[in-house]
């Protein structure tokens, strides 16, 4: 089954470590046959929240919020990528999420986190759940953590340990079995209010 899977990212740091997570990620999705799209903060740089999405006229909003709307009303899931700030998520993220809202609904998300030190971003990981659910979206029970993220992956997001990718198959196939899951809840009866 082929799924569509929106990667979000948001560091807006110069050295940005997490980039190397993201594009490990994107690309054993897109092995994996999912279409995917890649969020990224820098690149849909709407400013600090100041109107959400929904809060525009029909057409009104800026190209490329309305861009980002279409990818997430028309994805499967999600994969949140967050680095660890202050024992929290990156503002930058947080900043892009909230501009959407009801667009996520009844669609599955991973959270994958990361950190040049050994807890691989696990503070920020459980936080990110909250804010997710909050959101309308179901996270998937595990969580993919990388410790040591610029040994870990090179600056093209390939995996140093060959490990690291049979440890992220287990992570995708849950992803994809609530993908599947809620894809066809959704196709068949709608959403449930």
């Amino acid at each position: 089954m082929a799924f569509k899977t929106v990667v979000f990212y948001g560091s807006y740091r110069r050295d940005r470590n997490g980039i190397r997570a993201a594009r490990f990620l994107l690309n054993q999705l897109a092995q994996r046959g999912h279409t995917t799209v890649f969020a990224d903060a820098l690149e849909y740089d709407f400013g600090l929240l100041d109107r959400m999405y929904k809060e525009y006229e029909p057409g009104q909003a800026p190209a490329k919020m309305e861009e980002l709307a279409e990818h997430i009303r028309t994805a499967d899931g999600f994969v949140v990528v967050t680095g660890e700030y202050n024992h929290s998520i990156q503002p930058g993220l947080s900043n892009l999420m909230d501009h959407f809202l009801e667009e996520y609904y009844f669609r599955p998300a991973g959270i994958v986190s990361y950190s040049v030190g050994g807890f691989g971003g696990v503070r920020a990981a459980v936080h990110l759940r909250v804010m997710l659910g909050e959101m309308g979206m179901p996270t998937i029970s595990s969580m993919f953590a990388i410790s040591k993220i610029t040994e870990t992956l090179d600056a093209e997001g390939s995996p140093q340990d060959p490990a690291l990718v049979k440890r992220l198959d287990s992570f995708l196939d849950e992803l994809e079995w609530y993908e599947e899951a809620l894809q066809r809840q959704r196709q068949q009866k709608g959403k449930p209010f």
